[in-house]
This record gives C-alpha cells, sequence and structure tokens, in this order.
C-alpha cells in the first residue's frame, strides 16, 4: 500500500512507513490489549491513540483484546467500562474484539509443546524459592533442582496441574532458557501457575492459567499483529517474547515495539493505587471525576476530541518524562471554548433588590450563545426587580482597586443594566442577606450613560423569581503535590483536601433547565460545567470542568 508522506512523524510510524515500503508487511495490524482489572486511565488514552490511529492512516485494522489471564483480579465489569471508554474516545474495533481466554486451549498446546522440546519444565519450588533462585544483576541464577526432569515427567505432571491434582502455588512450569542470562527474565520465567479460580468467561474450565508474558506474544502472533505497540516498561520483557516467538510453531512473527508512557503530575497512574483510593473510599467510586480514569474525565466534562489532541501534542517519544496537567486542562479550554454555550450561573448567591424597577415588571433581555459560533445566535433571560448576584461580587469595605460592586459604587450587569449599592441589608448576627440597588434605565444591556459615567466592571447576575436551584461541586486536583507518589510516605499524605466543595445553593440562568446529563457549558465568568449523570430536571447537579483560566499554577508560584 501507499502511505501519505509527511513532513513530522514519529519513529513508530517511521519504522511502519519502512516494513510496508519493503515489502515486510502489505498492511498494519495493531492491537490495544487491556487487562480487565480496573477502569482504564489518561495513561491508556495514549495507548488507545496511537494503536487505533495507526490503524486508520495507514489503511490497516486494530484489535480491542483483552488479556484477562488473571481470574483473580478481572471482572466483566472491566470489560464493559473498557469498550465504553474506547467507544467514547471515538474509536471502533469493528468485529475485532478478542480475549486471551479465547486462545487457553492453544496456550496449553504450546506449553505441551515446550516440554516435549525439552524447553519446559515443572517446578515444585514456591514462589519465594523461585525469586532467591533467579539471582540478580550482579549474581546468576541456581538452576532449580527440578530443572532435569525427563520430558515424560514433566508430561505427566502438567497434565495433572491441569486436572486439578494439586492446589494453588504447589507447582509451576518454567521456560527452560538460561539462568546465567544478563536479562533475569529469561532466567526460566514461569510460563503457567494454578489458580483454582473462575474465569469471568471460561467458568471453572481450567484451573491452570498461562502468565502474561507467555500469553502476549502468542496472542498477538494467532491475530497476525504486525506491530506490537508496547509502553517501555516491557522493553526488557522483549527478549522473551522474542523467544517464545522463535521457539514456537506460531502462524507470525510480530514486532514489539516499545515508546513512552503517559505520565501526569499532580496524579497517580498505578491501577493498585487507583484501586486503593476507591476502595477506601477516598474518592466515590472510579468515575469520580478527580480520579485520572477516562470514565473520571468524561464525568467530569472533559471533552473525548480535547483528550486525543492533548496525547497528539505530547507526541510519541522513547523518553520518559512527566507531563504537565495543566497542557491537558489547556486543550480542554481549548475545546470548550469553541464549543460550549454560555449561561450565566451563581454560586454563592446574595440577593439584590432594584428598588426602582418596576415591582412585578419581567423584561427579556438577550445574549449571545457562544461569540466563537454566531451560527448559535442569542438566548432570552428573563430581568426583574430581584437578582442575585455573587457574594464575592460585593465587598462592604472595598480594596482601593476593588472595581465590582460596594456601597455608592455602580457596576455593570452582563447584557442588562448599571446598579448602584444604595444600602447594605444585615441579619442578626451581621452577616449581609440582602443589598438594595438602584438601576439606571439608560444603560440597557450594558451601554454608557448619556453623561458620560463609566464603570470599570461587569459582573453576572440571575433573575431570582426564575432561577433554577443547582448544586454545585467544584473539583480540583486529587493530590496537592506533584508526584504524590514520589515524594516520601504513603500517596495518600498527599491527597489535597480542597479537592472538592459542594455548593449546595447554586442559581441557573432558566435556560439551564434544557441541558442534558454530560453536556458541558460555559458559567459566564466563572468556568466550565458539566451536569452530572445524577442530575436530572428536578436536581440538578453541575461538576466544574475547568476553570477559565489557570489559577493553580499562579496560586502555587505565590507559595
Amino acid at each position: 500500500m501507499s502511505v501519505s508522506p509527511s513532513t513530522s512523524k514519529d519513529f513508530i510510524r517511521e519504522i511502519i512507513d519502512e516494513d510496508l515500503s519493503s515489502g515486510k508487511h502489505d498492511t498494519t495490524v495493531t492491537r490495544f490489549p487491556p487487562e480487565p482489572n480496573g477502569y482504564l486511565h489518561i495513561g491508556h488514552a495514549k495507548s488507545i491513540c496511537l494503536n487505533f490511529s495507526i490503524a486508520d492512516e495507514y489503511g490497516g485494522r486494530c484489535h480491542l483484546r483483552f488479556d484477562d489471564t488473571n481470574p483473580v483480579k478481572e471482572d466483566a465489569e472491566y470489560v464493559d467500562s473498557i469498550k465504553e471508554d474506547i467507544n467514547w474516545l471515538g474509536f471502533d474495533w469493528a468485529d475485532h474484539i478478542y480475549f486471551a481466554s479465547d486462545y487457553f486451549e492453544k496456550l496449553y498446546e504450546w506449553a505441551v509443546y515446550l516440554i516435549r522440546e525439552g524447553k519446559a519444565y515443572v517446578d515444585d519450588q514456591d514462589a519465594d524459592e523461585i525469586r532467591n533462585g533467579r539471582g540478580n544483576l550482579q549474581q546468576p541464577g541456581t538452576e532449580s533442582p527440578y530443572r532435569g526432569r525427563s520430558v515424560e515427567e514433566n508430561l505427566t505432571i502438567f497434565e495433572q496441574m491441569k486436572s486439578g491434582d494439586f492446589g494453588n502455588g504447589e507447582k509451576v512450569l518454567r521456560a527452560k532458557i538460561d539462568m546465567d542470562h544478563p536479562n533475569l527474565n529469561m532466567r526460566d520465567p514461569v510460563i503457567y501457575r494454578i489458580l483454582h479460580e473462575d474465569h469471568h468467561r471460561t467458568g471453572d474450565a481450567w484451573c491452570i492459567y498461562p502468565m502474561y508474558d507467555f500469553t502476549h506474544g502468542q496472542s498477538d502472533a494467532l491475530e497476525f499483529i504486525t506491530h506490537s505497540l508496547c509502553t517501555l516498561e516491557f522493553e526488557n520483557h522483549r527478549p522473551l517474547y522474542e523467544w517464545f516467538i522463535e521457539n514456537l510453531p506460531v502462524p507470525s512473527s510480530p514486532r514489539q515495539i516499545e515508546f513512552s508512557r503517559l505520565n501526569l503530575n499532580y496524579t497517580v497512574m498505578s491501577k493498585r493505587k487507583l484501586l486503593q483510593l476507591v476502595e477506601e473510599n477516598h474518592v466515590t467510586g472510579w468515575d469520580d471525576p478527580r480520579m485520572p480514569t477516562i470514565s473520571g474525565i468524561r464525568r467530569r466534562g472533559y471533552p473525548a476530541e480535547a483528550v486525543r489532541n492533548f496525547c497528539k501534542t505530547i507526541g510519541i517519544t522513547k523518553f520518559q518524562s512527566v507531563n504537565d496537567i495543566a497542557l491537558l486542562e489547556n486543550s480542554v479550554r481549548e475545546i470548550l471554548n469553541k464549543k460550549s454555550s454560555r449561561f450565566m450561573a451563581v454560586l454563592d448567591p446574595i440577593k439584590v433588590v432594584i428598588t426602582n424597577y418596576p415591582d412585578g415588571e419581567t423584561e427579556e433581555l438577550e445574549s449571545v450563545i457562544n461569540p466563537e459560533d454566531p451560527s448559535l445566535g442569542v438566548r432570552k433571560i428573563p430581568f426583574g426587580r430581584e437578582i442575585y448576584i455573587e457574594r464575592d461580587d460585593f465587598l462592604e469595605d472595598p480594596p482601593k482597586k476593588f472595581f465590582r460592586l460596594s456601597p455608592g459604587a455602580e457596576v455593570r450587569l452582563r447584557a442588562a443594566y448599571w446598579i448602584k449599592c444604595e444600602k447594605v441589608i444585615k441579619d442578626d448576627d451581621g452577616e449581609i442577606v440582602e443589598l438594595h440597588c438602584t438601576y439606571d434605565p439608560a444603560t440597557k444591556s450594558g451601554q454608557n450613560p448619556p453623561d458620560g459615567r463609566k464603570v470599570k466592571a461587569t459582573i453576572h447576575w440571575v433573575s431570582a423569581p426564575h432561577a433554577l436551584n443547582a448544586e454545585i461541586r467544584l473539583y480540583d486536583r486529587l493530590f496537592g503535590e506533584e508526584a504524590p507518589d514520589k515524594k516520601g510516605g504513603s500517596f495518600l499524605e498527599h491527597l489535597n483536601p480542597e479537592s472538592l466543595k459542594v455548593l449546595p445553593n447554586g442559581k441557573l440562568e432558566t435556560n439551564l433547565a434544557g441541558v442534558f446529563p454530560g453536556e458541558t457549558v460555559q458559567f459566564e465568568r466563572l468556568g466550565y460545567f458539566c451536569a452530572d449523570k445524577e442530575s436530572s430536571p428536578d436536581t440538578l447537579i453541575f461538576n466544574r470542568t475547568v476553570g477559565l483560566r489557570d489559577s493553580w499554577s499562579k496560586a502555587k508560584k505565590k507559595t
């Protein structure tokens, strides 16, 4: 096939170009092979985008294959969530969905083949003995006392393992490679272990299960994968990957290529640590909007396009690095700025009574839906005598450069009028409960009055009689440290206590009644907010997706 020339290609695409040009392959087949033992996170998005995009660019195909070889940790729930996440990101595997468990019978046959070839043996040592016998980078390994078992004895015992004659951990099957090899992965790795656990797809049909290293490459070969793209932690496993391909009668010879994984500051990417956050109730679940899971960022309101753009921006390299989460947030803002409808919402309301506005009268004002897309037109906003404004848009005793509302001062109401604060109403505890203001009818829609007066600030507002009540959830970064799992101590010690603030008394513009769960909008002056999956017409809930600008970086610099 012919490939369109490009002035800028990563090293993986350069390899594929060379393989196609040389005739080594006439098409490209990639795969995304998650283990269904947890929800996918933002780090997986890079691999998803890479594998599926390459298949699309080169007119090939990308398989979705679940490497489900450990029944202890895997579950059908995770399978369903992974499929949903990949579809949300904008990719489709068509008919090419597979499971490593589909190949259990073939993998067993190949294990028997290795035994017959004198390249595998049953070991009775326990896990600690095997680990200690493997040696280290300075010392060679020690051969197992069972390494010299005959082919016949190994075949007999392996069949007994399959039949369930032994308990968990009593015996394993190891490849017979080289206990002096400089790569520890090549020192007689375990390829089968006993697990008396039901599998989410095969039930109790098996009580021995292949190890990942034995399964992965052979599954690639059975599916005729041309380029097996892995993150750098698998680089040391490549010699073993290739050894199995070379020593088994597989139908094809895939090539493993490694690239750097996606790392983000202010978060953790370990599935084990993410599971701990869920199980210990530090978050509300895998899809908590503070989690770096794909389901979490989806619930928070991140657009799939922003995630794809972010993965494209950071690129594909061989160099490990930590990416700034602010870059991801900027990708989110860029997309949402173009596509999000604008509305007004007051998160911490204080009532304003416009004393010179006709009592009982309401008028409709107009404001654009999205200045980035004039074709969307304008929306109608009710305005009357009573409105809500943000509590922090008023100060009774303001500093010199405070230009919002204060006693005797004027401010512009967005898309409405200028108002002037005439009186402050307080309760018995001295708390401000209401402001009495006057408005200037000559300033409708924000126009300057004939006498040449000027104001320096515009604030948002919501009509009190028409306001929708809502719970507002202000989400921030889950951790307060850039590298929470490397800072020292438990990563849990670095949880950000301000990662969630719930405001139960939000007041929303009436037009927000039509926003559906999962839709992200802009609350003018405040940021981008997504209607939560639990939101309903009777109980509106909005999650803050991201602010209008990166206030976190500025705050960190000040400290």
